[in-house]
């Protein structure tokens, strides 16, 4: 996982949706791919995004696979932002 994969995953407003609907917890593709009006592949896609980027993780559960909020890569992610915070307080 980089800063740059991370930020790059996050740029797009589909990705975005879906790391928000994954807050309420683990879905499966299909589940992620009902909310939105595109194909199947196109969910696919961006889902494999987002695991590139280290924001989600996948776990194979039967013949499904679960994806869930990566928090340890949120973590990070929300600290560095949050150490700009910190040095403007400083000053």
């Amino acid at each position: 996982m980089s800063f740059q994969q991370s930020f790059k995953a996050l740029a797009d407003p589909t990705r975005r949706q879906i790391l928000e609907l994954l807050r309420e917890g683990p879905l499966t593709a299909g589940e992620i791919g009902g909310r939105f009006p595109m194909t199947a592949a196109t969910i696919s896609h961006h889902l494999s995004v987002l695991r590139e980027a280290g924001l989600v993780l996948d776990e194979r559960r039967g013949k499904y696979i679960y994806y869930e909020l990566n928090m340890t890569v949120m973590d990070e992610l929300l600290a560095w932002a949050a150490s700009f915070r910190r040095e403007e307080e400083r000053e």
